[in-house]
């Protein structure tokens, strides 16, 4: 079978298996956040928080409990980092107090982005009870604030959102918890590691001895991809045949970078009342998807330079246990969600696959976004788009039964221009710091596109990185770090603002005049919003770095 028809087949799969659980689990999804029961375990958790699970919350105290509990969960993880000489499994590492920094605002905030090389600086206490837990609560919290703006639109002049604690709890325990255990085991049997041990000793083929490094992989695997997560427990991430060591893992991996952004949609839908406006957002974000995979895995398949065009393909950096179809697929998938996981080295794709990683990115990582995160940007975006649809036809704009004014619209712009704003800022900076460019292992459009790349997935909370740039110096760390902490909450404080806004709304009904939401005009009409935000952004940015490398 030719590499083509088996990527081709890798993808049908994938579809296939989104498709058969997208009813089930976003179904399951909408009876988590609308259940009246509490569990045990859920009730524990309230009494150690001393929150009251029947109450609802005021939208900035809603707001109030996602930034406490993220403060508190960057300090505790920071303060976990420096102590780790006293904590058992330690292997005698340290962290130095940058990168603590660094990796305690990067994983609250689901980005993931590591300075640093896994298993030669954190110990498993630290990856056990400090990274990983954060694996399942800031996806949690970015699972909470989809929710709470979902349920905006339902409700009609009330000024509550849920219970951010009861939404966060519910979040972890009923879905990331068991979902990740059951996977977990899954890719154990598949060949993926788990072990306590800080390495085993080898014996090369030259006589030498060295040390293969190991750890508690597969349990970290398992909740990195679902929680849109992406940080590896090895320096070499998905692409290292101990956390992803056959194209079936890979192809689990995928799926599970996908399946609660996908079956989010349906939960939305169930949730408003109507599965159709789910099945709009699904396709908007479908189409984003399919058509950012054939750039990547075309630009892949058509490298310029000699070696690449004997080789048929640009298969430097790439895995090929995966191949070229694999590893585009997996590109794909990780930069459209907020994950950065890498099953290949970003570094070494053409200018063409760079580019569309990038532009994967910068669409707001919607296609389909991270957990929760994807539901709420495009969600963002719709608004956006009938906001604009309405300055066409002279009309007030409306979006399920919630008018637009000045006070959404806002909303609106902030959490969609927080992103690009901090990003350009922080791209640009660099440059303009004497001494940075140092830091760039290979010059012209590249070396720019390196740069614009680790800013672009710090902002986004992505997390991948082209790593062809070196990023251990003070200016990075800590301007990286605040690029994922404004990227991260700044959009959060803005979508629960709208939320309280559209809440405290009347629904009104749909007239002649109302713009039909589900239909193929609004959906192409939000897809068009999204590439043009997009594009009138950034095009100048990608031409001096990606689009330049393409055609040179």
């Amino acid at each position: 079978m030719s590499p083509t028809w088996a990527g081709l087949g890798q993808a049908g799969l994938l579809l296939l298996a989104l498709g058969l659980v997208y009813r089930p689990l976003g179904d399951y999804l909408h009876r988590v956040f609308t259940s009246t029961k509490h569990w045990r375990l859920e009730k524990a958790v309230y009494k150690i928080v001393r929150a009251d699970p029947e109450s609802e919350q005021h939208w900035k105290t809603y707001a109030s409990g996602v930034l406490g509990f993220s403060f508190v969960s960057v300090l505790f993880l920071y303060l976990l980092q420096r102590i780790q000489p006293l904590l058992p499994l330690n292997f005698g590492r340290t962290v130095d107090p940058g990168v603590a920094f660094n990796t305690a605002i990067s994983f609250v905030t689901n980005t993931n982005w590591q300075s640093y090389v896994p298993e030669g600086v954190m110990g498993h206490v630290v990856q056990m009870a400090g990274l990983t837990v954060q694996n399942f609560v800031s996806a949690g919290v970015g699972l909470a604030v989809a929710i709470a703006l979902t349920r905006a639109f339902v409700r009609s002049q009330s000024d509550r959102l849920g219970n951010f604690w009861v939404d966060l709890t519910r979040g972890t325990v009923r879905v990331l918890l068991p979902l990740s255990f059951v996977f977990a085991i899954v890719l154990v049997a598949l060949g993926v590691v788990q072990s306590l041990k800080s390495g085993v000793a080898v014996l090369n083929p030259d006589g030498s001895a060295s040390t293969i490094a190991l750890a508690p992989a597969a349990s970290q695997e398992s909740i990195k991809e679902l929680g849109t997560n992406g940080g590896g427990i090895f320096n070499a991430n998905s692409a290292h045949p101990f956390e992803n060591p056959n194209s079936w893992s890979n192809l689990i991996e995928i799926f599970l970078l996908l399946v609660i952004p996908v079956s989010l949609t349906r939960t939305f839908g169930k949730l408003v009342g109507n599965t159709k406006q789910g099945y709009v957002l699904l396709s908007v974000m479908g189409v984003l998807w399919t058509g950012m995979l054939a750039v990547i895995w075309w630009g892949e398949t058509h490298a310029n330079g000699a070696a690449a065009r004997l080789a048929g393909a640009a298969l430097e950096g790439k895995e090929t246990r995966f191949g070229i179809a694999g590893s585009a697929l997996f590109a794909d998938s990780t930069t459209g969600t907020s994950t950065g996981a890498v099953n290949a080295m970003h570094d070494s794709f053409t200018g063409l696959g760079g580019f569309g990683t990038l532009l994967n990115m910068m669409f707001g990582e919607l296609s389909p976004g991270g957990v929760g995160t994807g539901l709420y940007s495009i969600l963002v975006l719709a608004i956006i788009a009938m906001f604009l649809a309405g300055l066409m036809v002279g009309r007030t704009p409306e979006y399920l039964g919630k008018k637009l004014g000045k006070r959404e619209v806002t909303c609106a712009a902030i959490a969609i221009l927080a992103m690009p704003t901090v990003l350009l800022i922080g791209a640009g900076a660099a440059l303009l710091i004497p001494g940075n460019t140092e830091a760039f292992n290979n010059p012209g459009a590249h070396g720019f596109s390196e740069l614009l790349y680790a800013y672009t997935s710090a902002s986004n909370n992505n997390g991948s990185a082209f790593a062809g740039i070196t990023v251990t110096n003070d200016w990075y760390q800590s301007t990286l770090g605040v690029c994922m902490a404004l990227g991260r909450f700044v959009p959060i404080l803005a979508v629960l603002c709208l939320a309280g806004s559209l809440a405290a709304q009347r629904k009104v009904p749909e007239t002649a005049g109302t713009l039909p939401t589900t239909s193929p005009l609004f959906a192409t009409m939000l897809a068009g919003t999204v590439v043009l935000v997009a594009a009138l952004t950034f095009i100048p940015a990608l031409a001096l770095g990606p689009i330049a490398e393409a055609l040179a």
